[in-house]
């Protein structure tokens, strides 16, 4: 483990984890055996998403009777959450896993705290995000959006997984509230597994990687040349709104989710 200022490497076998909690708690780097598997760039990596994931229709969502306004980021909507803009405070580090928090603060109306912990093994990362409140209860979604690179050098990566269904998805890129049969991608669209989030990452004959979540929801997007995104999440894009899960002082919301990899 080696850390500064700007970042903190955690290491394991011949694999590197980067976190940088300044830019949003972001994993900037993961090497394997020299081979990064991100996209670079203050934008990418692999943010974490929280208190919501995804879009909310025109930056609105109610609590109760109270409706609040986040900023427009992705006009005319509110897109990602606040945690992937925010400084994170360095809790715990050790040679192979770390810790961190953030307070939620304005533009979130309500006050609570996010922790988001790693933990790197030779062969794969195991990531949890909380929220916890002491006051007030809100509603509120966790989830990782990880820019997966398309190719490490050799073939385009391959996406594999069986879904039961697909969030149809309007042309505000939000939900319509239907289910339909999964479609051929390309995708940014959000799809329901019911016993769990499965989806594999293959490129041919260098790696394959599978990402799992006891959530069920992930939202995969490749419609971008250079790479891929896999993000199981707590709930659906707009969920704050068409599914509600509340965060209480005597109920937090926790959310993990696990990255293996095989040479190939």
């Amino acid at each position: 483990m080696s850390s500064s200022e700007e970042s903190i490497r955690l290491a394991a076998g011949d694999a590197e984890l980067t976190i940088t909690p300044e830019n949003g708690c972001r994993i900037s780097s993961l090497r394997i055996g020299g081979t990064e598997l991100l996209r670079q760039g203050a934008r990418y990596g692999c943010f974490p998403m929280v208190p919501w994931c995804g879009r909310i229709e025109n930056g609105q969502f109610r609590n109760g009777g109270v409706v609040h306004q986040m900023p427009l980021n992705s006009p005319p909507h509110a897109i990602h959450g606040t945690g992937r803009n925010t400084a994170w405070r360095t809790a715990r580090v050790g040679g192979s896993e770390a810790a961190f928090t953030y307070d939620l603060v304005d533009p979130w109306p309500y006050s609570g705290r996010v922790t988001q912990t790693f933990e790197l093994t030779e062969d794969g990362l195991s990531l949890a995000l909380g929220v916890e409140t002491y006051d007030t209860s809100f509603p509120a979604q966790a989830g990782w959006h990880p820019w997966f690179l398309r190719n490490l050098g050799g073939s385009d990566a391959r996406i594999g997984f069986d879904p039961a269904w697909q969030e149809e998805r309007g042309s505000d890129h939000l939900p319509t509230g239907h289910r339909v049969t999964p479609r051929p991608g390309p995708w940014d669209d959000c799809f329901g597994m019911p016993d769990g989030v499965d989806v594999t990452l293959t490129w041919p004959d260098e790696l394959e990687l599978k990402v799992t979540s006891r959530s069920e929801w992930v939202v995969v997007y490749d419609e971008q040349a250079e790479a891929v995104c896999v993000e199981p999440q707590s709930g659906p894009p707009n969920g704050l709104n068409t599914l509600p899960r509340l965060v209480t002082p005597v109920e937090p919301l926790e959310v993990t989710a696990n990255w293996n990899w095989r040479r190939l």
